[in-house]
């Protein structure tokens, strides 16, 4: 071969590869998940594909193998489950627990796949792989047919948002490829999933474990199925953005990009809508307008960014804009609200606390919410809508929730990114819940704050003192109330204006009709808290002697005053010594089983960890306690 040849023949192979990386790099994505009851054989399923579409290397098929060979798999030379069944556990058990991730593809796309497990307790997992799928594989086997769970995963499916589904009817072998038995499950199936507001199933007769209508179609065995094989549904089925594309403009703020003072970017991954240079767009929640001058990337200005992709937005003014601020078309932009209904899917192992301040991520967005009762927690097994106080590990609800200041959203419905949040316990920072936004309230709506002429600064001003909040917390019998109007009467003494709210008196009137039980506690602190707050509006200084058993509330309403105006004072009197006492009797109740959820016997008690103030009753009188605090606080 000549010098030439060899050059020309170079020259083909590279352009060769070439042309194969761009085929590679401008193939579409489609992130799916398989789910279904126990035994499916969604594992089995996944192991498939992969196998089929030559994704696994010789040093992991050697290993398959040789696993397959150990724990027996009836005369088939490989068991695909093991690709898929990672955990311990899941081999042990034959099922599976954790969501696995698998990545393949094809000539003609590529794809991400998590297996959901089955079981009803890991419907947090199963949401979870849900989340950012664009289709659902549901399977079914033919030989048990439509079960709960099957129902439960169409379910929680749509709720997700998944818009496209198969129902993939497995081991057609073992019932001899029977088309009125597939037929039967899939009206069956797609009668349910009408009923729940699915429209387009696909259903294909399948055989994870013989190949059948997995990479062609129809097999040798089902010549009556006129349908596509599974990989020709996954390659073909459209889940473009165009959905999202044609939408109006949104982008979260992510990250403010500010390398030098010639430079001042705004980054953000697209939620919806396409964007270019000269468009007017609208920063929220300010609702400051600009216009955009730029879309900056790596490689250089982009002429338009569309729904999916990461740009830097450069705008013509100055604006005011940060991290969770929203950019949104102009003329077409998002609500703003700080009340909602939503539904919630409970993942925590500690039920849901009513009235407890959580953190709530939204896009980029993260402030504080209180969740009300909830209105009904679901049976996705029959889709009854159950009266419910809390909710469970696992429990779908329906509740009302309440922001601390209003965030920009738009329904689950409409947009998965501003729609779709996590709620996040404040103390220990794991996430116990997933939530979609259904629309905000009326009454959010119609509700603003009144500006007044008279500051609370003024109010303070012409009382000539501080406004402050002293939380006594304790035992009950620790001895907080005598301490806390022992302080009250010496500050009366000093010309102090006070107030004094116990936490007996209140139970009187203002939390009447709240009980002992963890949510009602929860409640009468998020109340006294309000009133705290509005009295030192008004400049008062505001004693609460209340036992106030948890962190999070006190917390709660330590962030609701300005820095330095919650003095939290610890009553640190032990247990022994406060039952010892018992004035009023409630302790003896509380043992001998006539008073239930009693703090320190049946309920438990969190003690501050960092208070202001903690005061000894073994070492102080009332009186010698009430001048310690005066004299830490000097007011």
């Amino acid at each position: 071969m000549s010098d030439s040849e060899v050059y020309r023949t170079d020259a083909l192979i590279a352009e060769d590869i070439d042309a194969y990386l761009a085929q590679h790099q401008n193939k579409t994505m489609l992130r799916f998940i398989t789910c279904g009851s126990v035994d499916d054989g969604k594992s089995t399923l996944i192991g498939r594909l992969l196998y089929d579409s030559k994704m696994i290397f010789e040093d992991q098929l050697a290993a398959l193998e040789s696993d397959s060979r150990k724990v027996g798999t009836q005369g088939q030379d490989i068991d695909f489950a093991l690709l898929v069944d990672g955990l311990a556990a899941e081999r042990e058990q034959g099922i599976t627990i954790d969501v696995a991730y698998r990545f393949f593809n094809t000539e003609r796309r590529k794809f991400i796949v998590a297996d959901c497990p089955g079981h009803e307790q890991y419907t947090r997992n199963m949401v979870t792989g849900a989340s950012t799928a664009d289709l659902a594989i549901i399977l079914v086997d033919a030989r048990k047919g439509v079960l709960v769970q099957t129902r439960r995963h169409a379910y929680l499916s749509h709720l997700i948002g998944i818009r496209n589904v198969v129902l993939a009817v497995n081991k057609m072998d073992l019932v001899d490829y029977d088309e009125a038995a597939f037929k039967a499950i899939a009206a069956e199936f797609s009668a349910f999933a009408a009923s729940i507001g699915i429209e387009d199933v696909t259903a294909i007769p399948i055989s994870g474990f013989k190949g059948d209508n997995i990479t062609s179609a129809p097999s040798v065995s089902t010549p009556w199925y006129g349908g596509p094989s599974l990989i020709d549904h996954l390659e073909t089925v459209d889940v473009s953005s165009s959905h999202d594309v044609v939408r109006p403009f949104r982008m979260p703020v992510q990250w403010v990009n500010r390398p030098n003072l010639d430079f001042r970017g705004f980054a953000g991954l697209i939620a919806a809508g396409s964007v270019k240079p000269g468009d007017q767009v609208r920063i929220l929640p300010s609702g400051k307008t600009s216009s955009v001058t730029s879309l900056v990337k790596m490689d250089g200005d982009q002429d338009e960014a569309a729904a999916g992709e990461s740009t830097t937005i450069c705008l013509a003014d100055e604006i005011d804009c940060s991290r969770g601020d929203v950019i949104a078309a102009a003329d077409d932009a998002p609500q703003s609200s700080d009340q909602f209904e939503a539904t919630l899917v409970w993942m925590a192992d500690e039920a849901l606390h009513v009235g407890r301040a959580y953190w709530l991520k939204l896009a980029t967005q993260t402030v504080s919410v209180t969740v009300h009762q909830p209105k009904y927690e679901i049976n996705v097994n029959t889709l009854e809508h159950l009266a419910a106080k809390t909710l469970e590990l696992n429990a779908i609800g329906v509740a009302e929730i309440t922001t601390d200041r209003p965030i920009v959203f738009e329904a689950y419905a409409d947009n998965r990114t501003l729609g779709g949040f996590i709620l996040i316990d404040k103390i220990t920072n794991a996430t116990v819940a997933a939530g979609m936004i259904h629309f905000s309230l009326r009454r959010a709506q119609n509700v603003h704050w009144q500006p007044v002429d008279i500051t609370r600064e003024e109010h303070a001003r012409i009382k000539n003192q501080k406004p402050r909040v002293l939380w006594f917390t304790g035992l009950s019998g620790a001895g907080k109330s005598t301490i806390a109007n022992e302080v009250e009467k010496q500050l009366n003494l000093m010309n102090r204006h006070t107030f004094l709210l116990d936490g007996d008196n209140v139970r009187h009137g203002l939390n009447k009709d709240l009980g002992f039980t963890e949510a009602d506690r929860i409640e009468n602190i998020r109340r006294v808290g309000e009133v705290a707050r509005l009295m030192t509006d008004a400049g008062l200084i505001v004693l609460t002697a209340f036992i106030s058993p948890f962190r999070a509330e006190r917390d709660m309403v330590r962030k609701l005053l300005p820095e330095g105006e919650f003095i939290e004072i610890f009553v640190d009197t032990p247990l022994s010594v406060a039952e010892q006492r018992d004035v009023k009797g409630l302790y003896k109740k509380a043992r001998a089983g006539e008073l239930k959820n009693f703090t320190g016997i049946d309920s438990p008690y969190e003690p501050p960890e960092n208070p202001e103030i903690r005061i000894d009753t073994s070492k102080m009188s009332p009186a010698e306690a009430a001048n310690f605090i005066i004299n830490q606080i000097m007011i």
